[in-house]
């Protein structure tokens, strides 16, 4: 995996600020990036031979705000880089690095932030699943029943911010119109029952809105399709906009990214056969409306 996710003013006035923000304020979910510019600050502070008490005199912070950001635990405000910067070498690396900083998202598994921001930049999204409705097309109620399910519990106030999360993250097919999301879904999934006749027909509501837009295709694989080319579980694919593709995969408890070249198109060969083994997108909305029709 080659990606990765990873001031001239007086001390006084340091000082100032730092209280300000708060020496205690530390980031509520630490996201990858934060952890690997903290890594690559402790690692240029010790083969400079400094301490961390040594850096923060020279840049002006207290020792506590350089642990802090050195353990991925505070995101860094600018002169804070500058300094590091500047003392560690002046290589440009933290400069950089502090470009793609990023606070964790709450209510996302850690294992998925990466590949949530990638979507968000994507100029193209393919999915297929084969255990529950992809999390962009799920109703609010389907989401959360997804939640209440899981285990470990989860406190009423984490289920609501998961819930929030979901719902947030499904913007994004409506504020990009031209991007497009291919979904292929296997005919089992909506079939598989969540509380009562109503909130299954709100389900396949909320599915053919969201899939109904130009952008959006949505295939759905027959329970007599068959064997077919994605058995081995759910993926997906996007594109950069440099034109790079991508893959994510995901298990019990944990997800992978894929931007080995090899691999990403060994999937997306499979997913482009299975595309062909699955239903149209107009018999698949014809499936899912005979559907409804039967709760």
């Amino acid at each position: 995996m080659d990606i990765v996710e990873a001031e001239g003013a007086a001390a006084t006035g340091v000082v100032a600020r730092t209280v300000a923000a708060g020496e205690g304020e530390r980031e509520p979910h630490p996201s990858d990036s934060l952890r690997t510019f903290g890594a690559v600050v402790q690692a240029l502070r010790e083969h400079a031979g400094l301490s961390r008490g040594d850096l923060a005199a020279v840049v002006r912070y207290s020792k506590h705000t350089v642990e802090s950001v050195e353990l991925g635990r505070r995101m860094p405000d600018e002169s804070f880089v500058e300094r590091a910067e500047e003392v560690l070498g002046n290589t440009g690396a933290l400069r950089r690095a502090a470009r793609h900083l990023s606070r964790g998202e709450v209510g996302l598994a850690a294992w998925f932030r990466r590949w949530a921001r990638l979507e968000r930049e994507a100029v193209s999204l393919c999915t297929y699943e084969c255990r529950l409705v992809p999390g962009l097309l799920q109703s609010e109620a389907y989401a959360r029943a997804v939640f209440e399910g899981t285990i470990p519990l989860r406190t009423d106030a984490e289920l609501e911010t998961q819930l929030t999360a979901r719902m947030e993250r499904q913007k994004m097919m409506r504020e990009r119109p031209t991007v497009p999301f291919s979904f292929i879904v296997e005919e089992h999934v909506f079939r598989r029952r969540f509380g009562d006749a109503e909130a299954m027909r709100g389900l396949v509501d909320h599915v053919l809105e969201r899939s109904a837009p130009r952008n959006v295709t949505l295939q759905v694989v027959p329970l007599g399709a068959g064997l077919h080319a994605c058995l081995d579980g759910p993926v997906q694919v996007l594109e950069t906009s440099e034109g790079r593709r991508l893959g994510y995969s995901e298990g019990q408890k944990n997800g992978r990214l894929i931007s080995d070249v090899k691999e990403v198109r060994v999937l997306c060969q499979r997913y482009e056969t299975l595309r062909s083994q699955a239903l149209s997108p107009k018999d698949s909305r014809d499936l899912l409306e005979r559907l409804r029709g039967e709760l």
